[in-house]
C-alpha cells in the first residue's frame, strides 16, 4: 500500500492516496491543453458542439516504435480529460473552436493510455504529488519538469534518490539550486494546477525508458531518466550543473535496479546469482531455499510417493506427476519432501541441484486487466524456466489452470502450457483432489495426457502418529508447552473414529493444535485472585474518575491511594506466578502438557460427541438411568433396560465401533409409551428432545419419496439441499433416530437401511459418507398390536398363566412371529433387539394421570394460579380416559374435557383470577365443580385436595 503523503497540512492515508493521485493527473492534464497552443506550437484542443472537450486518441505505439508524443497521450482512467490533439499551422484556438463543432471521434479509437498511470509504483506517485504540493509552496500555477525534480528529492528514498547520492550530488543543495532559479511565483494558485508540456514529456519519457528496460512498471527511477532525457528544462540544466552525467546516471539506475531484483530473489524466488528470473521471484516461492533455511515442516513418510515423483521428473518427456488425493491427506507435504530432499543431496542426480518452486496462480492472474497482460505473464514465466534449466514447478490446486485468464478471444493457462508440458521443456509437480480432478482435468484428455497421476492415499492410524511424532518438536516450540506420547496416540486414534468427513494427518495435526492453544491458554491466566484484583482496580479507577469530575479532590485522593495499593498486589501475584513458572523450568518442566484428556475435549467440542473418560457424577447418571426414564416412562420395564444398558455399553468404549450404539424396534399397540421413551432418552442422555432426529415414516410411503432421506440423484429440484436423515446426522453425529411407524414405509427404505444398521454409515446424493456411528436408532411399529390387544391367545394356547413373566415371553414370541410375516429377514436380523411394549394396566394409566396433571399446574403456575384436584376428580378421569385398546391417549383427552376446558370456562368469565387458588372436585350427580379458594368460605366443605 501507499506511504501517508501531506498536503495543504493534510495527511491522507494509504487508502485514498491512489484516488487522489489519478483525480490530480486528471485534471492538472486537463488544464495542461490551454498551455499547449501558446507554448507548445503544436498542440490545441478540439471541442465538441456542446462545449466539452472532444476526446481523440491514439494508441501507444509497441516497444520497437519511436518514443511517445503530445499528441499519444490522452490521460488515464478513460476520463473526458487529456485530448491534446495537433493543430494545423496557423490555425488560432478561435478558428479551431469553430471547426470542432462539425468534427467527429473516429470509431476505431481506444482509450489505453489510462495503463501508463496504473504502472506507477508508490514511489513515483508520490514524486508526482510531491510535485504539486511544491508548486503550490512555492506559489506556481503549473508544475514542470523543476517540480519534478523537486518531488523527487522530497521522495528521498527511492532509487532516484539513491543514484543522485552515488553520484555525489547533494539533494540540499540540488533543493536550493532549483528554487534559486525558478524563484517564486505571484503567491495565487489555482485549486487544479496544470503540467507543462515539458513535464508531460518527461512522463512520456520515462514510460518509454521503462519499456526499453524491459520493466512493466514506471519508477521514480524512470522520471530522473526522463527528466535528463528531456534535456531541455530546468530540471536537466541544474543537474548537469551539479555534474550529473546522463549516460552514468542510467548506468547506475541499471545497476541500483539489478541489485534490488537479486535481493528480490534471494528473498523470494532465489533463483541464481548469474541468472535474474524476476517473474518467477514475483509469483514464486522458493521450496528448496526455505527447506534449507529449516522453515518447513519435516516429512514423515511418504516414501513410495516421493520415489515416484522422482521417478517421472527423471522422464525425457511428460515429466510432470500429478499428486492426486483427497484434501487433507498430504499431498503438498510430498512436493515439500522432495525440496528438503533436494536441499539435503538426497536425490538422484537426475534432478540434484534442482530447485522446487511453488506458483501462486491466484497472484499470476491478479491485476491482469487488459487483454493478453496474463498470457504475456505467463509466457515471460515459461521462458525464464527454460532458460535456467533448474526449475522444477509446484502447481497446487492444478485444476485451476483450466480457465485461468481466460476472456473473450483469449486462451487459459492449460492451453499455453500444454506444448511445453508435452516436450519435457517444463518440469511441473500439480496436485489436486479427486473430484476435482475428475471434474476438470479428465474433461481435457490432452491436458490429463501430459501428466501421469500419482495417487496419494489416507495414511494409516499408524502412520498418522508416526506423522505427529514428527511434528511435535515444532509444536511444541510454537505453543510452548509439551506433547505426551498418549495424547499423539488419542488424536489419530480419536479422530479417525469420531471425525469422519476429513482425513487424516489434517484432522489429527488440528486436534493436537487446538489443544496445544488451548492448554496455553488456560495457564497463560492470571490467578482468581488477581483476576478478582483486576476487577476492584477498574471500578476504584472509574469511581476516582467521577470524584475528580465531581471536583471531590478528597475523595479522589483516597481512591487514587487504594489504586496504587491493589496496583502492587496484582504485580506481586503476577511476579510470583512467574517466578513458580520459572521454578518448574529450571526443575526440568518445559512447560505445561497437552494431556489425552485435552484431546478428548477438543474432539468432544468439535462432535458434539461424548468422548472424555467417565467422571463420577455422570457414572451415577448412568446406572441410575433406569429410575429416572420411569418417572416418565410407567411400565415398559424391559424396553427401558434394553436402552440403559445400550448407553451404558456405548459410554464406556465396549461397542461395536463400526456399528450404531443400538438398534431397536417398538413393537405394540398405540399409546403405550414408544414415542415417548424416545423422547425420554433425549431429553435425559443427549441433552434436550430437540436432540432427537424424528421421521414420521407415513411421509415415505411411495417410492419416490425415498430420495428425501439421502437427497435428491442430480438434475433433480433439491438436489443441492441434501437429504432430511443425512444432513440431520451429519450436523448432529451423535443423537437418538426415530423412525417412527416404520411399517408405513415404502420397501425400497428397508433396502437403504440394511447399510445404516450393519455398517454405520449412509452415503448421500453427493456421494458423501455420513456416519451413523455414534446414533441409536428406535423404529416403532404397530405390528403385532392386536395378538397383544387379545391377550396373546391363540388357537391350542391359553396364555393366562398366574406368571407374568412367562405370559409376557409367550406374547412376545407370537409378536415376534407376525413381525417376521411383516419384514424382511435380513432387515429383522441387523437388529440389536425386537422390544414388546405391554399394554398398560388401570393402575399404570393412574400413574399417567398424575404425570399428565403435573403439567396442567406447571402450565398454570406460570399464569399465578394454584390448581390442586381431589381423589374423586382423579378417578374419574382415569375410569373415562382407560382404554387397553388405545393406551394414554384417552387419557389425555379426558384431561382436556374435563379439566382444561372447565378451567378456561372459569377463567373468561372471570371467576378465576391471577393469584388464585383452585380446587377441582366432582360432585355427587358426576359433575366437575371448580371452587375457588381464595373468593371466600363455600357452603359446602371444601373437599381434601391429594398431592400430585
Amino acid at each position: 500500500m501507499l506511504g501517508c503523503i501531506t498536503a495543504h497540512g493534510v495527511t491522507y492515508s494509504s487508502g485514498t492516496t491512489l484516488l487522489i493521485f489519478r483525480s490530480i493527473m486528471a485534471r492538472a492534464l486537463v488544464q495542461s491543453t490551454n498551455i499547449t497552443s501558446s507554448v507548445a506550437g503544436e498542440g490545441t484542443t478540439k471541442f465538441n458542439g456542446s462545449g466539452k472537450t472532444k476526446r481523440s486518441v491514439t494508441m501507444l505505439c509497441n516497444a520497437q516504435s519511436g518514443s511517445l508524443t503530445l499528441r499519444d497521450f490522452t490521460g488515464l482512467r478513460g476520463c473526458n480529460a487529456i485530448d491534446t490533439l495537433v493543430r494545423r499551422p496557423g490555425q488560432t484556438l478561435q478558428s479551431k473552436v469553430a471547426a470542432a463543432t462539425s468534427v467527429r471521434r473516429p470509431r476505431g479509437c481506444r482509450f489505453v493510455p489510462k495503463a501508463m498511470f496504473e504502472r506507477f509504483t508508490e514511489k513515483a506517485i508520490k514524486v508526482i504529488m510531491l510535485a504539486q504540493e511544491e508548486a503550490r509552496r512555492l506559489g506556481h500555477n503549473f508544475v514542470g519538469t523543476e517540480q519534478i525534480l523537486l518531488g523527487l528529492i522530497g521522495e528521498g528514498t527511492g532509487i532516484a534518490a539513491k543514484v543522485l547520492k552515488s553520484m555525489g550530488i547533494n539533494l540540499k543543495d540540488a533543493r536550493v539550486e532549483v528554487e534559486k532559479i525558478i524563484g517564486r511565483g505571484s503567491g495565487f494558485v489555482a485549486v487544479e494546477i496544470p503540467f507543462t508540456p515539458r513535464a508531460k514529456r518527461v512522463l512520456e519519457l520515462s514510460l518509454e525508458e521503462a519499456r526499453q528496460l524491459g520493466h512493466n512498471y514506471i519508477g521514480s527511477e524512470h522520471l530522473l531518466l526522463g527528466l535528463l532525457r528531456e534535456g531541455e528544462g530546468v530540471a536537466a540544466r541544474v543537474l548537469e550543473n551539479l555534474g550529473a552525467d546522463p549516460s552514468n546516471i542510467r548506468t547506475q539506475v541499471i545497476r541500483m535496479v539489478g541489485e534490488s531484483n537479486e535481493a528480490v530473489g534471494a528473498s523470494v524466488g532465489g533463483g541464481t546469482s548469474g541468472q535474474k528470473m524476476p517473474t518467477l521471484e514475483e509469483y514464486g516461492t522458493n521450496l528448496t531455499k526455505l527447506a534449507e533455511e529449516g522453515k518447513l515442516d519435516p516429512v514423515v513418510g511418504r516414501q513410495p510417493q516421493i520415489e515416484r515423483v522422482t521417478q517421472i521428473l527423471g522422464r525425457r518427456t511428460k515429466n510432470n506427476p500429478c499428486l492426486i488425493g483427497e484434501p487433507g491427506v498430504g499431498k503438498t507435504a510430498i512436493a515439500e519432501g522432495l525440496a528438503q530432499r533436494i536441499a539435503n543431496g538426497d536425490v538422484p542426480e537426475t534432478i540434484e541441484g534442482k530447485k522446487v518452486i511453488t506458483l501462486d496462480m491466484g497472484l499470476l492472474v491478479a491485476g491482469t486487466k487488459y487483454r493478453g497482460e496474463f498470457e504475456e505473464r505467463l509466457k515471460k514465466l515459461m521462458e525464464e524456466i527454460k532458460q535456467s534449466d533448474e526449475i522444477i514447478l509446484f502447481i497446487d490446486e492444478v485444476h485451476t489452470l483450466i480457465g485461468a485468464g481466460a476472456a473473450e478471444g483469449a486462451i487459459d493457462a492449460a492451453n499455453i502450457l500444454k506444448p511445453a508440458l508435452a516436450r519435457g521443456e517444463l518440469q511441473c509437480i500439480g496436485a489436486t483432489t479427486l473430484d476435482e480432478y475428475r471434474k476438470h482435468i479428465e474433461k481435457d484428455p490432452a491436458l490429463e495426457r501430459r501428466f501421469q497421476p500419482v495417487k496419494v492415499p489416507e495414511p494409516t492410524v499408524d502412520e498418522t502418529i508416526q506423522i505427529l511424532k514428527g511434528l511435535r518438536e515444532r509444536y511444541e516450540i510454537h505453543h510452548k508447552l509439551r506433547y505426551t506420547d498418549d495424547a499423539l496416540v488419542a488424536a489419530a486414534q480419536l479422530s479417525y473414529q469420531y471425525i469422519s468427513d476429513r482425513f487424516l494427518p489434517d484432522k489429527a495435526i488440528d486436534l493436537i493444535d487446538e489443544a496445544g492453544s488451548r492448554v496455553r491458554l488456560r495457564h497463560a491466566q492470571l490467578p482468581e485472585e488477581a483476576k478478582e484484583l483486576e476487577k476492584e482496580l477498574r471500578q476504584i479507577t472509574k469511581e476516582k474518575n467521577e470524584a475528580v469530575r465531581g471536583q471531590d479532590f478528597e475523595k479522589a485522593g483516597e481512591l487514587r491511594d487504594r489504586e496504587m495499593d491493589l496496583k502492587a498486589q496484582i504485580t506481586a501475584l503476577i511476579d510470583k506466578n512467574k517466578e513458580m513458572s520459572k521454578a518448574e523450568s529450571e526443575a526440568g518442566d518445559t512447560g505445561p502438557l497437552v494431556t489425552e484428556a485435552d484431546i478428548q475435549h477438543i474432539v468432544s467440542s468439535w462432535t458434539g460427541i461424548p468422548v472424555e473418560k467417565v467422571s463420577t457424577d455422570e457414572s451415577d447418571r448412568l446406572l441410575k438411568m433406569e429410575e429416572t426414564l420411569h418417572t416418565r416412562i410407567i411400565g415398559q420395564d424391559e424396553a427401558v433396560k434394553a436402552i440403559s444398558r445400550a448407553i451404558r455399553r456405548a459410554r464406556v468404549g465396549l461397542k461395536n465401533p463400526n456399528r450404531p450404539i443400538a438398534s431397536f424396534i417398538f413393537s405394540g399397540p398405540t399409546g403405550v409409551g414408544k414415542s415417548e421413551l424416545a423422547k425420554a432418552l433425549a431429553a435425559y442422555y443427549f441433552g434436550s428432545e430437540e436432540a432427537m432426529i424424528r421421521l414420521d415414516m407415513s411421509e415415505f410411503m411411495e417410492r419416490h419419496t425415498v430420495s428425501k432421506l439421502i437427497g435428491s440423484p442430480p438434475g433433480y429440484v433439491g438436489y443441492t439441499e441434501g437429504g432430511q436423515l443425512t444432513e440431520a446426522v451429519r450436523r448432529r453425529p451423535y443423537t437418538v433416530v426415530l423412525f417412527d411407524e416404520i411399517e408405513k414405509a415404502h420397501p425400497d427404505v428397508f433396502n437403504m437401511m440394511l447399510q445404516i444398521l450393519e455398517d454405520g454409515r449412509l452415503t448421500d446424493s453427493k456421494g458423501r459418507t455420513v456416519d451413523f456411528k455414534n446414533t441409536l436408532l428406535i423404529m416403532t411399529s404397530n405390528v403385532g398390536s392386536s395378538v397383544i390387544e387379545k391377550g396373546g391367545r391363540r388357537i391350542g394356547f391359553d396364555l393366562d398363566y398366574d406368571d407374568k413373566d412367562s405370559s409376557y415371553n409367550r406374547i412376545k414370541s407370537l409378536v415376534t412371529e407376525e413381525l417376521k410375516q411383516y419384514f424382511r429377514p435380513e432387515f429383522l436380523n441387523r437388529l440389536d433387539e425386537m422390544i414388546v411394549f405391554r399394554q398398560l394396566t388401570k393402575l399404570e394409566v393412574k400413574e399417567i394421570a398424575d404425570i399428565m396433571l403435573k403439567e396442567v399446574f406447571e402450565r398454570l403456575k406460570l399464569k399465578e394460579i394454584e390448581l390442586q384436584v381431589t381423589e374423586r376428580f382423579r378417578d374419574r378421569v382415569v375410569d373415562e380416559g382407560y382404554n387397553p385398546s388405545y393406551g394414554a391417549r384417552p387419557l389425555r383427552r379426558a384431561i382436556m374435557r374435563l379439566l382444561e376446558d372447565s378451567m378456561a370456562e372459569k377463567m373468561l368469565a372471570g371467576e378465576i383470577k391471577e393469584g388464585d387458588s383452585v380446587i377441582v372436585d366432582v360432585d355427587s350427580d358426576g359433575n366437575v365443580t371448580v371452587l375457588n379458594g381464595s373468593s371466600g368460605t363455600p357452603s359446602d366443605p371444601a373437599p381434601e385436595p391429594i398431592p400430585v
